[in-house]
C-alpha cells in the first residue's frame, strides 16, 4: 500500500543494487511512494549485474560511478540535478565490503592496505558524498541523508571483522557531520543499525548464518529484512522525521536491548549436560 510519502521528492540510491540487495527494496518502495530517483553503482557493476533492469522498471537513470572517487560524486550529484530537475531531498549510501573478509584474514592478522581499502569503501565513501553535496548546495533544505549500518559498531560481533571498524566510523561521521550540515543547511544525517540480512556483502562473514539465527532468536520481534528495512529508509526520507538527525537508529526486533532471553538461557545450561559430575556440578576447565 502507498501513502505516498515521497511525492515530489528527489533522491539518489548508492549501493550494491541486485535483488538480494536492501538498496534495490529502498528504490523500488522510494518510487512507489512517489520519488523520482536515480541510482548509482560501480561501474563494474553496472556492467556485470541487474541495475539496468532495474532502471529501467523504475523508469531510474543508473549513473555509474566509484563513491570513493570524489570526481565521480560530483558527476552523480551534478548530473542527478539536471535529470531529477532541481535540488535532491534524500541520499542513501548502501555501501560496504571488506577485501580482508573477502580474503578470510582474522582481525588479528589484517592487511592494512586491505584495511584502508575497507574504511575508504564503507565509510569514508560516506563522508566524500556528503561533502560533495555541501559544496555544491546540492540538498534540499531538511533532506535525509541516511546509511547503513550493523550493532559490531558498538559491540564486537565474532567474524565481522574490520567491517566493524568501518561501520564504526561511518557512525561517527552521520554524527560529526550531521552537525555542520543541520546547523547551515538544515539537513539531516543519519545511519540505520539494521539487523544481519542475506545480502551479497554479508554473505563473505564468517558464521553469518549461525549469527542471523542467534539474532533471531533473541530479538522480542525477530530479524528485521530488507523489505522492512527499506520501509523505515523510506520513513526517515520523509517529512514525517524533518527534526531527527545525527542518530544511529536500531532496526533490529530489539536485539541491541537484549541481553539473555529465556530460550538463550535454556540452551546455554544444556551445553553443560555433557559435563556435569554425578552431584549435578559443572566440570570447569
Amino acid at each position: 500500500m502507498s501513502y505516498n510519502l515521497l511525492k515530489g521528492k528527489r533522491g539518489i540510491i548508492f549501493g550494491a543494487l541486485n535483488d538480494m540487495s536492501i538498496a534495490w527494496k529502498v528504490a523500488e518502495k522510494a518510487v512507489e511512494e512517489g520519488a523520482v530517483i536515480t541510482l548509482s553503482n560501480t561501474p563494474v557493476a553496472v556492467r556485470m549485474g541487474d541495475v539496468s533492469k532495474l532502471g529501467e522498471k523504475l523508469n531510474a537513470e543508473v549513473i555509474p560511478a566509484d563513491a570513493t572517487n570524489v570526481e565521480d560524486l560530483e558527476m552523480v550529484f551534478t548530473k542527478s540535478m539536471e535529470i531529477l530537475g532541481g535540488k535532491i531531498d534524500f541520499v542513501l549510501h548502501s555501501i560496504g565490503m571488506s577485501p580482508n573478509v573477502r580474503k578470510k584474514r582474522l582481525y588479528d592478522d589484517l592487511d592494512y592496505d586491505l584495511l584502508n581499502k575497507t574504511l575508504d569503501i564503507s565509510a569514508v565513501s560516506f563522508h566524500k558524498m556528503i561533502q560533495v553535496a555541501k559544496k555544491l548546495d546540492a540538498i534540499n533544505d531538511y533532506g535525509s541523508i541516511l546509511a547503513l549500518s550493523y550493532i559490531a559498531a558498538q559491540r564486537t560481533m565474532f567474524g565481522y571483522n574490520d567491517m566493524a571498524d568501518a561501520k564504526a566510523l561511518l557512525e561517527s561521521i552521520a554524527r560529526s557531520f550531521g552537525y555542520i550540515y543541520g546547523r547551515e543547511k538544515h539537513v539531516r544525517i543519519n545511519t540505520i543499525s539494521q539487523s544481519p540480512t542475506v545480502t551479497t556483502a554479508g554473505s563473505g562473514v564468517k558464521g553469518v548464518e549461525s549469527l542471523m539465527d542467534f539474532a533471531n532468536r533473541m530479538s522480542p520481534l525477530g530479524n528485521a529484512n530488507a523489505d522492512e528495512c527499506a520501509d523505515y529508509c523510506i520513513v526517515m526520507f520523509s517529512d514525517l522525521t524533518r527534526k531527527v538527525t545525527m542518530q544511529n537508529l536500531y532496526h533490529d526486533g530489539g536485539f541491541s536491548s537484549m541481553g539473555m532471553s529465556l530460550r538463550a538461557m535454556d540452551q546455554y545450561e544444556k551445553s553443560f549436560d555433557l559435563y556435569r559430575n554425578p552431584d549435578g556440578t559443572i566440570q570447569y576447565g
